[in-house]
């Protein structure tokens, strides 16, 4: 059995390695002239960055992908839990530090709003329930058929899942910092807290149950752990060519042709490459759409976009956590203009990863690296990003050195940043949106993208777009799903 995977994010090398396992004859192909997608890294000047994903939860799953080649993963990898988890700052500069240490989440929240605790006791509790149903039983199961779907839907509906993420977390708990700070995670996988589905409430306990790890030498250092063994097994990996064309014969994938007009032949193509991109461009001119795949390609709504702001000083900021989460003053009103109104305004929140807090390999000796993210509209709003972004950029620098960084700015060394063009163009992402289709629970399961497609035999996905959805557990997820039903 002959299977070609597109695109080197965690869903697809996780996908190539267990088709590996199960005795495919397994061809993965890169356009880029490295590895990891999303999770690429950028070295510039003694600098380290990691492009994507910072946050590492469930990493069981990372370590079973070496296990399945009875590999050490620790040979090949290393990843140190994070005492803190975040660091959030509120609007009024008051802080708290989010870990998995529930007394001193208790103390810290005592101190903010007494009656609170109980609620947040009820809330973790609720979120248990919705993580053993939503993670650990639904994760890897294909939701390809209707049946599947409504056989589920009476447990979901117990499981409040109309709701969404920031109703489930208000119903608990009554102080404004605290539901922003409990009903953030749906931002980590590109969803609005307003609008995403309460199963996405998982993320919480998720993060509680395993911790939130970082990889020593950056979340890069995974994808070099993984090239390694796959060299080792016998994947072969092309770099640096690009899929033009999925090749089929009616219904039925066949190959797939590069852009240097090599064609591959193969049984089945697995696409880590976003769904809407692999649909509209690289089956170009099928006549096979169904009507009701046109109407749920058509009416799928979009993650919002990313600002990411690399900056390298001069000078350590001892000071700054390993990840910070500021909030802007406006909570759902920055959301509505981001994801509804599609329009930037001056009122971020924004994210701040700083691996040097751990990890002194990552920049040169005295110096710090950071990355900072925005969350903007894609490009839907048709933003001019070769104006906006520079003063995307300078909005960014100020805030930081207001909130966090006192003279900040004169102590950048190094910079550069991405926006959703990037993630257009370079990632081949619909409308340059952060993580593919919203979790809205009209989107989920059965309603995303299906990993087995809808229109073609042989053709698979893995991936944020795909179920179970965005984010390193998600992702990798899909894989094991394709893994099950090929």
């Amino acid at each position: 059995m002959n299977s070609v995977v597109i695109g080197s994010g965690f869903g697809g090398i996780a996908a190539a390695l267990r088709l590996k396992n199960k005795g495919h004859k397994v061809t993965l192909i890169e356009k880029h002239p490295d590895l990891g997608g999303r999770a690429r890294v950028f070295k510039k000047n003694g600098f380290t960055y990691d492009g994507g994903p910072t946050v590492i939860t469930a990493p069981y799953l990372i370590n079973e992908l070496f296990e399945l080649f009875k590999k050490d993963p620790k040979d090949y990898i290393e990843l140190s839990p994070l005492k803190i988890s975040y660091k959030f700052i509120f609007k009024d500069n008051s802080k708290f530090n989010y870990s998995g240490d529930e007394l001193e989440m208790k103390k810290q929240i005592d101190k903010i709003s007494k009656k609170d605790v109980v609620g947040y006791e009820k809330l973790v509790s609720f979120t248990k329930k919705i993580f053993d149903k939503g993670f650990t039983e639904l994760a890897d199961v294909p939701f390809d058929k209707p049946l599947v779907m409504m056989q589920q839907l009476p447990a979901l509906f117990k499981l409040k899942s109309y709701k969404s993420v920031y109703s489930l977390v208000s119903s608990y708990i009554k102080n404004e910092k605290l539901r922003r700070m409990l009903s953030m995670h749906p931002l980590l996988v590109g969803g609005n807290p307003f609008t995403t589905t309460s199963i996405y409430g998982l993320i919480l306990y998720l993060e509680k149950k395993w911790g939130i790890h970082y990889s020593m030498g950056g979340t890069g250092n995974i994808i070099k752990g993984f090239e390694k063994l796959m060299n080792e097994i016998g994947i072969e990996i092309i770099k640096g060519r690009e899929v033009t064309k999925i090749i089929s014969n009616g219904n039925k994938v066949s190959g797939v042709q590069l852009d240097d007009k090599t064609n591959i032949q193969t049984n089945n193509v697995i696409c880590k490459a976003d769904p809407p991109a692999v649909y509209e461009k690289m089956l170009s001119g099928n006549k096979n759409d169904s009507f009701m795949f046109k109407w749920k390609k058509n009416r799928m709504e979009y993650s919002m976009g990313l600002f990411v702001y690399y900056f390298g000083t001069k000078k350590t900021y001892d000071d700054v956590e390993h990840h910070t989460i500021k909030f802007g003053n406006k909570y759902k009103e920055h959301l509505d203009d981001i994801f509804e109104n599609k329009k930037l305004n001056n009122d971020i929140s924004y994210y701040l990863h700083r691996p040097s807090a751990t990890d002194k390999s990552m920049a040169p000796v005295g110096q710090d690296c950071f990355y900072v993210l925005v969350p903007v509209p894609n490009n839907q709003s048709k933003i001019n990003w070769s104006i906006e972004g520079e003063k995307m950029k300078n909005l960014v620098i100020d805030k930081m050195e207001k909130d966090l960084m006192p003279n900040l700015r004169k102590n950048i060394i190094e910079d550069f940043y991405l926006t959703p063009d990037y993630f257009e163009k370079d990632l081949n992402t619909k409308h340059g949106s952060g993580f593919s289709i919203q979790p809205k629970f009209s989107q989920s399961a059965y309603f995303r993208f299906h990993n087995k497609s809808e229109i073609y035999d042989g053709l698979y996905f893995v991936g944020a777009g795909t179920h179970p959805g965005a984010g390193v557990p998600g992702v990798l997820s899909s894989a094991k799903l394709v893994d099950k039903i090929l």
